[in-house]
């Protein structure tokens, strides 16, 4: 499941740098996260890495966009495989 970046968030500039998928960017408030490129670090760490570094804990799971570990990492695979 892509993550999501909820309204509280801080704008505190910390998860853009730490995504490796470069999923995240600023949207016309605060930040948002490219479901397409948002693997939840799978392929790269044991934790997303935004969730890890968030301050205020505003990223969630995107109920909207549901996808098992193995299609977040086949998605992973068809980006860097």
């Amino acid at each position: 499941m892509a993550l999501y970046i909820t309204e509280e968030c801080i704008n505190c500039d910390v998860c853009p740098m730490e995504c490796p998928n470069e999923a995240i960017s600023m949207g016309a408030e605060i930040y948002v996260i490219d479901t397409n490129k948002c693997t939840e670090c799978v392929g790269h760490y044991d934790e997303p890495q935004c969730v890890a570094c968030c301050p205020v804990d505003c990223i969630e799971p995107d109920p909207a966009h549901p996808e098992s570990q193995e299609q977040l990492h086949d998605k992973f695979l068809s980006m860097y495989g």
